[in-house]
Parts: C-alpha cells; structure tokens; sequence
C-alpha cells in the first residue's frame, strides 16, 4: 500500500489545489483530454470498434508515462505527482463559488462549467439541485476512487483511473453522437467506480451521523441509469434533507430522472454550504486513516 505517496499527495492537493497559478505546468488530466480531442477529431466514427481503439490507446499510453514516473524513487517526488489525481480543493472551490454571487445568470454560468445539463433556464433551485449532485457526484470521481487507486497501484493506478474518468466525462455520453462511440469507455468507468462509489457513499452517511443516509442510500441510488453515480449523489441528499433529480434537460430534451432522496425541493444556497461541510470533515478523516497506515 502506498500510505505515505497518498498523505503527502492528499496534503498538497488540500493547500495548493490544481496549482492553476503555475502558468508554465499544464495539468496532466488536460494532456489526457487534449489525447481524447485529438483521437475524436481524426477517427471518430459511429462505431463501438473505435470507441475500443480510443479507450485501448489512451490506457496504454497512460500506463507506460505513468509507469515511467513511478520508477522516481522518492516518496516526495511521487506524492507531488500523485496529486494531480486528485482534486478536493478544486471541486470545493468550483461548487462554492456557484453560490458566492446572487445574480442567478452568473450563478447559471458557472454552473454550467461544471455540469453537462442545459443551464440557461435553471432556477435558483435548479443551479442549487446542479452544484450539490455535482459535488456529491465529483467526491468520487475526484477524490475517493483517484486515492482508492492510489493506494492500491501507485500513481499508475491513480493516472490510469483518471484516463477511464476522463473518457467517461468526455465519450461516455447516452446520444446519438457518443451511444456507440462511447460505450466501452462508459462500461469501463462503470467498473473502476463500483467500489469507490459504495465507499463514498457510506463515508458521507457516516460523516454526516445520518443513519437515513447509510440505510437508505442503495434504495434511491439504484434508480440512477447509473449504479454508481446515483449512490453518493442519494446518500447526500439523504445527509443533508434535500430532494436531488427528478426532470432535467439534457442537450435540449428533457431526461424524467428520478428523485434521490426524500428532503425539500426548494433547494437554497445555505443547503449548498451545508453540503459543503463534508469537505473539513472528509479531509481529517482520511488524513488520519492515512497517517495511521504510515505507522
């Protein structure tokens, strides 16, 4: 297990994010989206054959640079790598500022950099509903399943995660574009989340102190089309008292998805920072569990 690469990569990602202020370093999860952009644009076609050869590519390309990587014997070395699998502060910082402005079209426009709904007719409600699935959402892909990995595979593992995400965020759409294209990168994601989710889903009923949570997340989170995103998005509404889902318009059409949870429709800004006071007792937990594999 690789406690001591996961403590100093979760440390660093928790004080100095997505290091955005550093002009001159490109993040290595835009490098694996520019490799998708680029395959897309030359041999897309409506094939579940290409969307292999896509998926195929990048993984293997992944595996050898990250490999390459994790032949740096040194722990520091690793763990300032490792960090950029992870994303905590970045998805905090995203989904808080959503509600730091009152103006709902600004609210919307920010919204709308993080999710893949219609956003210009949301609600106040509505852009509230978005930040807290997002955020529920994001706890795995960001932060739970890259630090899974990590521990289990090293950097490799947490970089090749972060390959089949990254696919899944971009292909892995249900529409008339992506249904073939990106099928296999969608059932890939689909298997490296099934752990990671159902861990992320009890962490947070168990860090909220919501029995509700922790015994009802599996009946609302099967509803979702997907067996994994639906468990931590149910199991926060659940924490937190709120009504997440039901119909949301997706590329100009309507999707009637179900509801998760049971709380309140009218979703404001203060649920949103309620949801967000995960994010300290998430980060003590982990570093704790961490700092007691070290020893």
């Amino acid at each position: 297990m690789y406690y001591e690469v996961a403590l100093i990569a979760y440390i660093i990602d928790r004080f100095f994010g997505e290091f955005h202020e550093l002009k001159f370093l490109k993040h290595p999860i835009v490098f694996i989206g520019d490799y998708i952009s680029w395959f897309e644009k030359i041999f897309y076609k409506d094939s579940i054959f290409r969307g292999i050869l896509l998926s195929s590519s990048l993984l293997i390309i992944v595996f050898i640079v990250s490999y390459f990587f994790s032949l740096f014997d040194n722990i520091y070395v690793q763990g300032f790598l490792a960090s950029f699998a992870l994303s905590s502060r970045m998805l905090y910082d995203a989904v808080k500022d959503v509600i730091s402005n009152d103006d709902i079209k600004i609210k919307r426009k920010k919204i709308s950099m993080l999710v893949s709904r219609d956003t210009s007719n949301l609600s106040n409600t509505g852009v509230n509903k978005a930040a807290i699935e997002t955020y529920g959402e994001n706890l795995n892909d960001g932060v739970i399943a890259p630090l899974f990995y990590l521990l289990c595979f090293g950097i490799v593992g947490a970089f090749m995660y972060k390959a089949v995400n990254t696919l899944d965020s971009m292909v892995g759409y249900r529409n008339d574009k992506y249904e073939r294209f990106g099928k296999f990168s969608a059932r890939l994601d689909d298997v490296v989340n099934f752990i990671p989710a159902r861990i992320t889903a009890v962490l947070i009923a168990i860090l909220f102190f919501s029995k509700k949570a922790l015994f009802n997340f599996r009946k609302y989170g099967k509803k979702h089309e997907s067996f994994n995103a639906g468990l931590p998005i149910s199991a926060l509404a659940l924490a937190i008292n709120v009504r997440l889902g039901g119909p949301t318009s997706y590329f100009g059409k309507i999707k009637n998805k179900p509801y998760f949870g049971d709380g309140k429709i009218n979703i404001e800004d203060s649920d949103v920072l309620h949801a967000l006071k995960l994010r300290n007792r998430l980060d003590v937990f982990i570093i704790i569990v961490l700092i007691l594999g070290v020893l």
